[in-house]
């Protein structure tokens, strides 16, 4: 039992420092993937209304009226493309993902602007499992997060380990999401 309690700690310690940047990374992610309800995580969103006088009614030759408005609200350089959702209204697209929505009839419009919030942006593209290299570092990733739990049970004897305190600890972390499952499950 001595040198399984030394290979523990000795795997737990260095893995741990080899995967302390992913363990930050996809904590980072969890707790704001885990509140998408509650607000974007990948991007803060501002909504700025406006008036024009412009005729935006679809007509030939609309897209200089288009270029024209986003003079006014924009920057004609962000126009991608546009369409009519509906005959009132008329959606623009702009460069890094932001866009506008009119009501052609009334005059009155929104631009609705998309700004990459730090940290977050990154940290939810790499959970996401942009590609085949990150899934298999990801894995290797999971992979050792089950050894740290394997481990940790090896690396305090005594009262303070997985027979006393320690189990009892354990004991409440595995009943809690099985707890969960039968009520929500």
């Amino acid at each position: 039992m001595k040198t399984i309690r030394k290979w523990s700690r000795i795997l737990h310690r260095d893995i741990g420092y080899f995967f302390i940047g992913t363990t930050i990374i996809y904590g980072i992610s969890g707790i704001a993937l885990n509140h998408m309800s509650d607000w974007n995580p990948n991007y803060s969103v501002t909504i700025k209304p406006f008036e024009t006088s412009i005729n935006l009614e679809k007509e030939e030759g609309v897209k200089e009226n288009v270029l024209l408005l986003l003079d006014k609200v924009d920057n004609r350089e962000n126009y991608k493309k546009h369409y009519y959702k509906s005959d009132n209204h008329l959606k623009i697209f702009l460069k890094g993902g932001s866009s506008i929505d009119v009501n052609v009839k009334k005059g009155v419009g929104e631009v609705e602007y998309l700004k990459r919030r730090p940290v977050f942006y990154e940290s939810n593209f790499l959970h996401y499992n942009p590609n085949r290299i990150w899934t298999w570092f990801s894995d290797a990733f999971a992979a050792a997060l089950i050894l740290f739990a394997i481990t940790s049970l090896f690396m305090v004897k005594g009262k303070k380990g997985i027979r006393g305190r320690g189990g009892i600890y354990t004991a409440v972390g595995i009943l809690i999401p099985l707890i969960f499952l039968i009520i929500y499950l």
